[in-house]
């Protein structure tokens, strides 16, 4: 019965390359949220359990001083698609700490991370450069030995991490694909191994390892294990088929009976380590607990909650954090009994769109990806200090575009259709009416002749595609979708179109007066009559995807590509490279901003802003938000940026006001 998901596990992620180098933080750009997303780890400061780090899937770590309540940014120690899924803490010194770490560009490479001045430097451990390493762990009994888990076997250092040797034999064909680590909490040469094919066991610090699979479902891939600190006999290990446990060090396990089938897949194992008899189990539909080592569980959180790790403070067995996909870190204060959003300062949101209320100056919308039923969209009504989720009737969907109607309602452009949200409306609903209109003639007998005469007959349909980009203006409203290009003149009561030119897959649509720019992800469509007539530009060949398009009101079309950005003055038929003062590749957007008479232009490949004010002839370097942007929006004098995985950033007011001049609301 395989299983095998990758250790990736629910970890959703978009094929970017990130380039850009470590943010720089300190006096830099500020984190508005909205708070949540997707964490991968916990882990406290054993002197000091209100000191709390959090592990990301995007090479940082956030800290908490206050027990969770609160979080920072505390160091960015592994690039941008590491995944740092184990933190651990030297429990004699704090200001020692490792990390593992796993590329999610290339899964065959990672790292581990050693600080000894407490996060203020990090560097490299040598003698695991390059492994993926997917479970790490320091033995309870002597914290200079570190066990560590990685695709190609179990290393261990017995020195805090200086010095490095194999324990599990090289080339084995069975002991590679570490997928969790535990250490005898009183011997150190006692380590089990779980592998994306069951368990292995050492007993004697590497000379020699046992195959623990006698109880288990064959194929079974073994994401954590566990073994009791007040009996190592009790030893927990969850598989895809199930949890199970031993009684006697692995030797045999029986199937633990009391979680349905659907909530097999047990990301991590915790034992409270001021109860040993209470257990937690973390899985893709929830959390599960045990008060009595194993004999019955319950759930205890919602569902819908998957769990990538569990923390039980210490000193207190009702509190309880866990940290999840998409809902950031729960709390619970009463032993997991109740749960509350526990995200102050923490985002890891993917925003797509940046919507600024011209009337209000400190209200905002966003909508965001990956983050089914907790995200959608959010609002704020003061300048993105406080977040609201404002999603429902969206069902979960992802908003990849986000447009403010003249007459105040919100549109949203989703993986399944079109939604608009009312002005002082609650709840979302469809706009996904689809009129196909065919003329043709028939042959009528009148006053006893026979007279041809036109017909006119409708179709109606439902737009289910995925709405990747949708213009709204005041006379018509367009969507580019996987189905087509749509449009519509009644503000999205009825839509009409589908294929242009033979293309269906639409990535972006922007206009001007009577110039519409539609694209694909190689291609340019252009029309100059408002849609009645079309003519397909081609790209430079070595074109591999277009990000975005936009048109200025000098009828310039602007195209941001992987491979540069590209200007068109004659509609299209040709194309010039934009390269003074731009970088050459990776060009995530181009807009216009009205507000400032500039063109605006963002990388993945730096967080700087480029503004042109010659029509893109040249570029010069604004403002360094440090952080990868996918696109910037000017909200009332600063700019506001989307990031791929930090949320929505703003310029400090510290900056120069040149910097983002103009007043209005958000660019296009």
């Amino acid at each position: 019965m395989k299983c095998r998901f990758s250790s990736a596990k629910w970890l959703i992620t978009f094929t970017i390359v990130l380039l850009c180098s470590a943010p720089l933080w300190a006096g830099q750009w500020t984190v508005l949220g909205p708070d949540g997303g997707d964490v991968r780890s916990l882990a406290y400061d054993p002197h000091n359990p209100d000191r709390i780090f959090l592990g990301t899937s995007t090479g940082t770590i956030f800290m908490s001083t206050d027990g969770g309540q609160n979080w920072a940014r505390f160091a960015h120690p592994a690039a941008d698609d590491f995944v740092l899924d184990h933190i651990a803490i030297n429990p004699k010194d704090s200001n020692l700490m490792y990390v593992s770490a796993w590329s999610v560009q290339s899964q065959q490479v990672g790292e581990v991370f050693r600080t000894s001045d407490g996060g203020k430097t990090w560097e490299q451990l040598s003698g695991m450069h390059g492994k993926s390493v997917r479970a790490m762990a320091i033995a309870p009994s002597d914290p200079n030995v570190i066990v560590a888990g990685a695709l190609d076997g179990v290393f261990r250092s017995k020195d805090g991490g200086n010095n490095w040797e194999r324990m599990s034999p090289a080339g084995h064909a069975e002991i590679k694909n570490i997928e969790s680590i535990a250490v005898d909490p009183q011997n150190p040469n006692v380590v089990y191994a779980g592998t994306w094919h069951l368990a292995w066991k050492t007993p004697d610090g590497g000379a020699t390892w046992e195959h623990i699979n006698k109880g288990m479902i064959d194929d079974s891939d073994v994401f954590s294990v566990i073994v009791d600190s007040s009996n190592p006999q009790n030893v927990f290990a969850s598989a895809c088929s199930g949890i199970y446990k031993s009684t006697n060090a692995g030797e045999q396990f029986s199937k633990i009976q009391g979680m349905p089938f659907s909530a097999r897949r047990t990301r991590v194992l915790r034992q409270d380590p001021g109860n040993p008899s209470i257990v937690y189990a973390g899985t893709t539909e929830g959390l599960w607990k045990t008060v009595d080592l194993g004999k019955t569980w319950r759930r205890v959180s919602n569902p819908e909650v998957v769990v990538n790790d569990v923390m039980v403070d210490p000193r207190n067995s009702q509190r309880v954090l866990i940290a999840t996909d998409r809902s950031g870190v729960l709390a619970s204060n009463d032993g997991s009994n109740s749960w509350s959003a526990s995200n102050h300062g923490y985002t890891h949101r993917y925003v797509t769109a940046i919507v600024a209320d011209e009337k209000d100056p400190n209200t905002m919308y966003v909508g965001v990806v990956n983050d089914r039923e907790f995200g959608g969209v959010f609002y704020s009504h003061d300048g993105g200090q406080h977040w609201m989720q404002k999603s429902a009737g969206l069902g979960g969907k992802d908003v990849f575009s986000l447009k403010l109607a003249s007459n105040g309602a919100l549109v949203a452009g989703t993986n399944k259709g079109v939604y608009m949200l009312a002005a002082n409306g609650s709840e979302w609903h469809p706009i996904n009416e689809v009129i196909e209109e065919k003329t043709g003639s028939k042959i009528v007998v009148k006053n006893g002749k026979k007279v041809k005469v036109a017909t006119k007959t409708t179709k109606k349909s439902v737009l289910e595609a995925k709405v990747n980009d949708v213009e709204v203006g005041q006379h018509r409203w367009m969507a580019a979708t996987s189905s087509g290009l749509y449009f519509s003149k009644d503000e999205g009561k009825t839509w009409m179109g589908g294929s242009v030119l033979g293309q269906l897959d639409f990535q972006a649509v922007r206009a001007h007066s009577d110039v519409i720019a539609a694209t694909t992800r190689t291609a340019v469509l252009v029309s100059t009559d408002g849609g009645a007539n079309w003519t397909q530009r081609s790209l430079p060949s070595y074109v591999t995807i277009v990000r975005g398009v936009s048109v200025t009101p000098d009828a310039q079309i602007l195209v941001a590509t992987r491979e540069g950005a590209f200007q068109s003055t004659d509609s299209g038929a040709s194309w010039t490279k934009m390269v003074a003062g731009l970088p050459d590749k990776d060009i995530t957007s181009i807009s216009y901003d009205a507000a400032g008479n500039r063109l605006l232009a963002t990388s993945f490949q730096t967080g700087v802003i480029f503004q042109s004010v010659d029509s893109g002839r040249t570029w010069q370097r604004g403002p360094d938000s440090g952080f990868p942007l996918r696109r910037v929006s000017v909200v009332h004098g600063r700019f506001v940026g989307a990031t791929p995985f930090d949320g929505v950033i703003v310029q400090p007011d510290s900056e120069p006001q040149s910097a983002a001049a103009g007043s209005g609301g958000a660019s296009n």
